[in-house]
């Protein structure tokens, strides 16, 4: 396989509407994709965290790639949620994403196992070498109990063609700079933290997987933009004036906020599955003064 050309820009981690009933909500979902291409991303990222892919079952899996695909209509690039602490699973999912056509899969480090570095290695190789897609490794020590260390990332970024980027959600500054010195020039550094993702430019990273682009689309890719084009005072205001809402996107766990938020915005139904449920009134309010204070929602 040839390796793509580097991305660099701002990535989606869309949401999953669901109606109340705790339906797909298809209609909302192809209304959202219309919402984050107008605004301006360059690609969208179905079914990872923010996307609830632990409560989604097979077939709707499938069902949520085909529509994002469909309704993007090439428009932007589709990076599919294909993550599981099991290795075989993950195969079959990172199939399924070459199956319906995605441009790569992202593939988070196992969870609740907590394999040693050489098997994060052979977890991403195994994947690598069974399905001809390429991958985007997911590090988010915070969700999966383990760190996948910048010397396995580099190693992985070297010896496997395959594997093209790394969204990065250590939040430890130390190992991005080291990733970001050594990393091979195909290798895209991404920001897997909004709040980091201006710093992680400047230390030569290539973009961000984000979360607060499901609210403002727009902003956060002119955010990125001016980050790579070197503008940084431009990029200095934007990023201060919405890390705000960076923050109280996470005032809860991902992405009740956000869904919280976006219903407010009536992009989609406030609905959630097991056991994700509606946040608390306290922080119901915050959100709600944070999205007054941007103007996303009227008094």
């Amino acid at each position: 396989m040839r390796p793509p050309k580097k991305f660099q820009g701002t990535a989606t981690a869309i949401v999953t509407p669901f109606k109340k009933d705790g339906s797909l909500d298809e209609p909302a979902l192809r209304k959202f994709i219309e919402y984050q291409i107008k605004g301006g991303v360059d690609a969208l990222v179905p079914l990872g965290t923010t996307g609830e892919n632990p409560t989604v079952t097979k077939e709707e899996h499938e069902r949520v790639l085909e529509i994002v695909i469909e309704q993007a209509r090439g428009r932007v690039k589709i990076f599919a949620g294909a993550g599981s602490n099991s290795t075989a699973e993950a195969i079959e999912k990172a199939r399924i994403a070459k199956a319906v056509g995605a441009d790569a899969a992202l593939v988070v480090g196992p969870y609740y196992n907590k394999p040693t570095q050489e098997g994060y290695y052979r977890h991403f190789r195994a994947i690598a070498e069974a399905v001809d897609i390429p991958i985007i490794v997911y590090n988010v020590p915070g969700r999966t109990g383990g760190n996948i260390e910048a010397s396995t990332i580099l190693r992985l970024a070297e010896e496997i063609p395959s594997i093209v980027a790394v969204k990065e959600a250590s939040g430890n500054l130390q190992q991005i700079m080291e990733i970001a010195r050594n990393k091979p020039q195909h290798f895209s550094l991404l920001s897997g933290d909004d709040a980091y993702a201006f710093p992680l430019i400047a230390l030569g990273g290539d973009g961000c997987i984000s979360v607060v682009a499901n609210e403002v689309p727009k902003e956060f890719s002119q955010l990125i933009n001016f980050c790579l084009k070197g503008k940084w005072d431009k990029a200095r205001e934007l990023h201060y004036k919405l890390l705000p809402l960076m923050n109280v996107n996470f005032i809860e766990s991902n992405p009740i906020p956000v869904k919280t938020a976006l219903a407010m915005m009536g992009l989609i139904e406030e609905s959630y599955r097991l056991p994700l449920c509606p946040i608390s009134e306290k922080n119901r309010e915050k959100v709600r003064q944070v999205l007054m204070s941007l103007k996303l929602i009227k008094g």
